[in-house]
């Protein structure tokens, strides 16, 4: 007889609880059990209005209050849960959890000294919560206190490297084994893996013993991404793999080739390609009396663009006029190794820059947006879009005939890239010059998939955005088919 899906055995646990409260309906076990079952199931709505049910009845009830918290956090809805996860520490000032989960909440919404000062408050009540000093070593690696942040991490993770998801699918999930840095740096892959169909466990690879078996597993998915930030991390995880005998993407050898400076150099030769002129230079460097002559012993002339490792979207990452504005640009900066960027003007006729995003999957190009904005640090999130039809106009022109927009010399030069690279997965930030030639950003493996926002006005980005959510799920789905 074969074994029941997961999914099957949910609902099985469901119409047990459910039996339960028929013969008594006012019991609270069964009741907390049965909101956590329709969590788990995908039914948030019956989930919500089962958890508000029992904090109607007793407002104060912890395992309510941080269940139904956690809920709203796994679906978005963050500063309700953050309003939840107060009421828990109000009513429980005693208790470590209520600290916990709201400084997870405020790591989600990028407060990284509010969710440090939670995850303190926690230690101070419970020194030995690991669920603590494992947020504080997030929290303390996005402020750049390192060194602290991996003794947290050591207390916090050691032993427990890894989490696997819910699986809300019928019939058995395909295991997914992704592996992440510590550090940062990694794909957010979880939203972008259907649930209905993979079941993804989460390592942490600096974490995870080398001699302890790897969680079951069918695929493995390396998802550190920042060569320039998370060497420690890629060297785990390909210390790891070599005890995992499942398909694997994304090589760590290969993201280890796709640091800035790396691909400025390698990729320079690309007919069609511009790359930036890209040094990593230290704090001490930059700021020393000698800083301008050192770069332009580089090649780098100002203004040219400054930024801190191992940040995304755009943090952290500011463009310098001149040697005078050197110092002041370092206070305002993070960390201690920075990378110094030649500056591309790409800035068209009109006096406005198109940032074209493509990502990379399985050997084929997608377009993902084209943003235009006249700022030169140019976000798709950031850009002169949602109150400006034309600049919308452009971006659903590219979705819909890429090779119309960029031509056939961007194409091919946008081709090698993805060759060069060697990535299951990756993506390439760039624009055009005036000649057709494409001006590069940056091509790695960290770019991110993100859905439309709601409205008719995105309506256009849709089904664009979801070819490229299904060439993933298809190329997961046949590598975890075939051998390695």
């Amino acid at each position: 007889m074969p074994r029941p899906s997961p999914r099957e055995s949910l609902e099985a646990a469901l119409a047990r609880v459910d039996r339960a409260l028929a013969a008594d309906p006012a019991a609270r076990a069964p009741r907390l059990e049965r909101a956590g079952l329709l969590h788990q199931l995908g039914r948030t709505d019956d989930a919500k209005q089962a958890y508000l049910a029992i904090l109607a009845q007793d407002p104060t009830d912890l395992d309510a209050l941080t269940q139904f918290g956690a809920l709203l956090r796994d679906t978005d809805y963050r500063s309700a849960a953050c309003t939840v996860f107060r009421q828990a520490i109000l009513h429980h000032p005693r208790r470590a959890v209520g600290p916990v989960l709201l400084g997870n909440t405020l790591l989600d919404q990028g407060d990284y000294p509010g969710a440090r000062a939670q995850f303190q408050e926690a230690l101070a009540l419970d020194p030995g919560c690991r669920e603590a000093h494992q947020g504080m070593a997030t929290a303390l690696m996005e402020l750049r206190e390192e060194e602290l942040a991996w003794e947290h991490g050591r207390k916090g993770f050691t032993g427990r490297a890894h989490l696997t998801n819910p699986f809300r699918g019928s019939g058995q999930p395909v295991s997914v084994l992704v592996l992440n840095s510590a550090a940062g740096g990694n794909i957010p892959l979880r939203r972008n893996l259907d649930d209905q169909l993979f079941q993804s466990t989460m390592l942490l690879a600096e974490f995870h013993d080398p001699a302890a078996p790897l969680p079951p597993h069918q695929l493995a998915f390396n998802a550190i991404g920042d060569a320039d930030y998370c060497q420690r991390g890629l060297d785990a995880a390909a210390a790891l793999l070599r005890h995992s005998r499942a398909p694997l993407i994304n090589a760590p050898a290969a993201v280890a080739r796709t640091g800035r400076a790396e691909n400025a150099r390698r990729l320079a030769g690309i007919p069609g390609l511009v790359t930036p002129r890209t040094v990593m230079l230290t704090r001490a460097a930059l700021a020393a009396a000698d800083a301008e002559q050192r770069l332009r012993a580089e090649g780098l002339a100002f203004p040219l663009l400054v930024r801190s490792l191992g940040f995304q979207a755009g943090k952290h990452f500011v463009k310098v006029e001149s040697p005078q504005g050197l110092a002041e640009a370092l206070a305002g900066l993070p960390g201690r190794d920075f990378a110094a960027i030649e500056f591309l003007d790409a800035r068209d006729a009109d006096g406005r820059i198109r940032k074209y995003r493509v990502m990379m999957i399985d050997g084929r190009l997608y377009p993902l947006h084209a943003a235009v904005s006249s700022n030169w640090k140019i976000h798709y999130f950031s850009a002169d879009m949602a109150d400006t039809p034309a600049h919308r106009a452009e971006d659903e022109a590219f979705l819909q005939d890429m090779p119309r927009v960029l031509g056939a010399a961007a194409l091919a030069a946008l081709q090698g890239v993805q060759a060069a690279l060697g990535l299951d997965y990756a993506g390439v930030d760039f624009s055009l010059g005036a000649d057709g030639q494409v001006l590069l950003f940056e091509a790695n493996a960290t770019m991110v998939i993100l859905p439309p926002g709601p409205g008719e006005a995105w309506a256009y980005r849709r089904e664009p955005v979801q070819r490229v959510l299904d060439a993933l799920t298809a190329m997961l789905l046949a590598r975890a088919k075939a051998p390695r």
